[in-house]
């Protein structure tokens, strides 16, 4: 989230891309963990 929001403020297409693309594998990461899925072979992670 951090380099999405540094990448939009000063303007480096690189980081608002990369911020992006980890932003997306977060959000489907926690879908997947939220809904009881094993995720790497582990339950939880801690």
């Amino acid at each position: 989230m951090i380099l999405l929001v540094i990448g939009f403020i000063v303007g480096i297409p690189v980081l608002y891309t990369i911020g992006i693309i980890l932003a997306v594998a977060g959000v489907a990461l926690a879908i997947l963990g939220g809904t009881g899925r094993r995720i790497g072979g582990r339950a939880h992670w801690y």
